[in-house]
């Protein structure tokens, strides 16, 4: 609405009466500011002015300025908080965040789309359509900027985070911000959840056969994971590059409906959560569960809809569906004992179920307990095409260590009072490194922050403050929706201290502490 330059009608002081009727309608139209807080921002005393001005559009708009910058502004009744008033309340709205480079869209009169939503681990705030909300960045609870949520929460899961989010009316660098002081935003701190006290290290990481778990605890507090688990829709509709290549696209979808489903089930969804609506299971647990880098379609699978998947499901007795009132399903029972493909498992788990499967089939060779007969299930899991008619019996090591390459890797990381994330794939260290600009000067950069829910733009700011050198936060490259930092000189020893004994990761998690200066040289 401010993206370009408005015209000024009148600007007069206003009246005690209406100062009053002001703080009343301030007070009305966001009841968390509460009395005491609303008397702060509507002062009695000091200089308020009350600006009268059409937009670039022709709107008219009321805007109220304290001292030198505007707080509020009024269109068509509604009352809104600038970005400056939010910088004094940053939890006056329910906030969502996306990323730095969002922002000049935003500022230029762009509206914020769903692709550009960080999810955190915690999920989105509920709010209904038309629901006023401030837009934060990355790393930074600091509204930049203010919009009308164009749909619920529930609907933007229910459309896998595709299309616009929110309707912008304000931002920072818009001329609304720049009729101010034009100070910039202040540093808040994302809310985290602070670790134990214990200085035990508690770190519990190595593929423990297709699953790796990491558990971080320390004096820090610990950084929320920065990810959007949406990505944008494309002309194809194409899976992620680790979908099965050659497979029709129905298939691929079908495959992914049912893992998010089960892994809905298995790390969501709890008993006393019972009977649940099968629209609060696809909206706020199954497009959750759904890997990084893919995007769950129902339309784009062979059932079209979810009642016709989830009646294939109870046909399965994995679930029963019941329709408790009119036009309404809900799940009301699940076997959670029913066997399922797709579950993450541990070393100690993949183990356990081939010795169970190999005893209880009687696998085991009766003349040499070191060795395991091989039945045409075992044939066709772990042996390649030339080795089926000649291979009749492996040792148990081998046994386990073709089982265990056989499946996909992932690793799971848990952060005190948040649900564990977990990534297939392998574990990436943060890997720092350091390059050469122009006039042969050295920066420190590093990355992978993000997975060990360290946040870039923190790191950034105590890196700068610390070693009195610039840094700069940019886009990883070669790696979506993951940030690198960059250090001015070579900073390896002040990062390797940071990371080493204030966040209190092991050092086997860091790559490339070695190439910090040895001491006495520059």
């Amino acid at each position: 609405m401010f993206a370009k330059a408005f015209r000024v009608k009148s600007n007069t002081a206003i009246k005690g009466s209406d100062r009053r009727k002001l703080r009343a309608d301030v007070t009305a139209a966001f009841p968390t500011l509460g009395t005491d807080r609303a008397s702060e921002l509507i002062p009695g005393k000091e200089e308020l002015n009350v600006v009268k001005l059409y937009a670039h559009k022709g709107d008219a708009v009321t805007v109220y300025m304290s001292g030198a910058n505007p707080i509020l502004f009024e269109l068509e009744k509604n009352l809104y908080p600038t970005v400056y008033t939010l910088w004094s309340y940053p939890d006056l709205l329910p906030t969502f965040t996306t990323w730095p480079l969002v922002l000049e869209k935003l500022a230029g009169g762009a509206d914020l789309m769903l692709p550009g939503v960080v999810v955190p681990p915690t999920g989105l705030p509920p709010v209904q359509q038309g629901d006023l909300c401030a837009i934060a960045l990355v790393g930074n609870r600091a509204p930049v900027a203010i919009g009308v949520a164009a749909m619920s929460t529930a609907q933007m899961l229910a459309s896998g985070l595709k299309g616009k989010g929110f309707s912008v009316l304000h931002t920072y660098q818009d001329h609304l911000w720049k009729s101010g002081d034009k100070s910039t935003p202040p540093a808040i701190a994302p809310l985290a959840v602070n670790p134990t006290d214990s200085n035990e290290e508690k770190v519990d990481l190595g593929l423990q056969g297709n699953l790796s778990r990491l558990t971080l605890e320390g004096e820090e507090e610990t950084r929320k994971l920065h990810h959007s688990e949406a990505s944008e829709d494309n002309s194809s509709g194409a899976l992620s590059q680790d979908a099965s290549d050659g497979k029709p696209l129905q298939e691929q979808m079908d495959e992914l409906l049912q893992q998010c489903f089960l892994h809905a089930l298995k790390s969501r969804v709890k008993k006393a959560d019972l009977p649940l609506l099968t629209s609060t299971l696809l909206g706020s647990h199954m497009f959750s569960c759904c890997p990084e880098g893919q995007q769950l379609d129902i339309k784009k699978s062979s059932y079209k809809k979810l009642s016709k998947f989830l009646q294939h499901m109870q046909q399965e007795q994995i679930v029963q569906v019941k329709e408790l009132s009119k036009g309404v399903e809900s799940i009301v029972t699940v076997d959670w004992r029913h066997p399922r493909k797709g579950s993450t498992l541990e070393g100690s788990e993949v183990r356990r179920i081939i010795v169970d499967y190999a005893k209880r089939n009687n696998l085991v060779d009766a003349d040499n307990k070191n060795l395991v007969k091989l039945d045409p299930i075992l044939c066709d899991c772990l042996l390649e095409k030339n080795e089926q008619h000649v291979v009749m019996k492996l040792p148990w090591d081998c046994l386990l260590t073709r089982c265990l390459q056989t499946m996909q890797p992932a690793y799971q990381v848990t952060f005190p009072g948040q649900e564990p994330i977990l990534k297939k794939g392998k574990l990436c260290p943060i890997d720092i490194t350091l390059a050469l600009k122009s006039y042969n000067k050295k920066v420190t950069v590093v990355r992978n922050l993000e997975t060990y829910g360290l946040d870039p733009c923190s790191v950034a700011a105590i890196l700068q403050q610390r070693c009195q050198a610039s840094t700069i936060v940019s886009p990883a490259p070669g790696a979506k929706d993951s940030l690198q930092v960059q250090i001015q000189g070579n900073q390896i020893h002040h990062l390797g201290q940071l990371l080493l004994e204030e966040y209190r990761l092991p050092g086997k998690y860091i790559q490339g502490l070695e190439k910090a200066p040895k001491p006495g040289k520059k």
